[in-house]
């Protein structure tokens, strides 16, 4: 019965999503040389993905929340932690010195930690309770896990101590300026987030400006990262100043540079691949992207992990 609730469910959803999201999808450029395909076997949908040790990789079914868990060098993958009824899986991170792995919980308004080696539920912890919130997306940083609010003006701030243990307390950071510009109902505004400068600076993709935006991690203070539009942008990943941000509706992977006072970008690459289907998310493995295809408002069919390289 529960998965039979949770398929109408997620039916809902995505058809909600789609009548949001435009159905032409812009012409892409030539595939690269090398890519791959695992399918997440038995998933009904898909959202997220996350590195673990070597090539392991997380991914979420976004509806039912339940965790997959694969190998990009076997290339396979399997459901590994079948959850509680009523969560959802929507970005996420691996803390692989503490085996634990970050969840963003979509609707439900709340963050799941879990621990990788035993499967339990480490925590489960209310971000907010606004109506129609939706904690979308989380990254890392020393002080602990930021998650992002897509309907409202707020990040959320989960700690962990050194020795690992998740704090049950929520540190709540009004994001100002036009990043945290209110939205009207149908809008997504901050999604992807990635941390530079040892955490004190964040950064986070805005889908409804179509752009890149540093936020303080202190006074919440947002600026714009001046560059090209980012049409779609979804989940980001940043490493030192290289930026990959994925466009979901575009079926492509932006790689660009930063400037270094983080003020400005430019495009390096758009990277491609014919077996992208609205991907959302992204993990990097050395010289190879794990790319999550989402699907949204696309004919049901099986949910994959693209393989593709982070260099054009």
């Amino acid at each position: 019965m529960r998965r039979n609730v949770q398929r109408r469910t997620a039916v809902g959803f995505i058809a909600l999503l789609a009548l949001l999201l435009p159905t032409a999808l812009p012409a892409t450029a030539s595939p690269p040389s090398r890519d791959d395909v695992i399918v997440l076997d038995g998933a009904t949908s898909a959202e997220g993905i996350a590195a673990g040790e070597g090539t392991t990789f997380y991914a979420g079914e976004l509806m039912s929340g339940d965790i997959f868990r694969g190998d990009i060098g076997e290339g396979k993958a399997t459901r590994f932690i079948d959850v509680p009824a009523g969560r959802m899986a929507v970005g996420m991170k691996a803390d692989t010195r503490n085996d634990l792995l970050f969840v963003a919980g979509g609707m439900t308004g709340k963050a799941f930690v879990y621990n990788t080696e035993t499967k339990a539920t480490v925590a489960e912890l209310t971000l907010s309770t606004k109506e129609g919130a939706f904690i979308n997306d989380v990254t890392l940083t020393d002080d602990g896990a930021w998650f992002t609010n897509s309907k409202y003006n707020e990040l959320y701030l989960v700690k962990v101590s050194r020795w690992g243990e998740v704090r049950k307390n929520v540190r709540t950071l009004t994001v100002l300026g036009e990043a945290g510009a209110a939205l009207a109902r149908e809008d997504f505004g901050m999604n992807g987030i990635a941390s530079a400068r040892d955490g004190r600076v964040l950064i986070v993709a805005h889908s409804k400006n179509q752009a890149l935006y540093t936020v303080h991690s202190r006074s919440g203070e947002s600026n714009r990262i001046k560059g090209p539009n980012l049409q779609f942008v979804d989940g980001i990943l940043v490493k030192r100043h290289t930026v990959w941000a994925v466009q979901n509706m575009s079926n492509q992977i932006s790689r660009l540079e930063l400037a270094d006072d983080l003020s400005s970008f430019t495009v390096k690459d758009v990277i491609t691949s014919k077996h992208f289907d609205v991907p959302t998310t992204v993990a990097r493995f050395g010289d190879t992207l794990a790319a999550v295809n989402a699907q949204f408002g696309r004919p049901a069919s099986p949910h994959e992990v693209v393989l593709v390289p982070a260099w054009g």
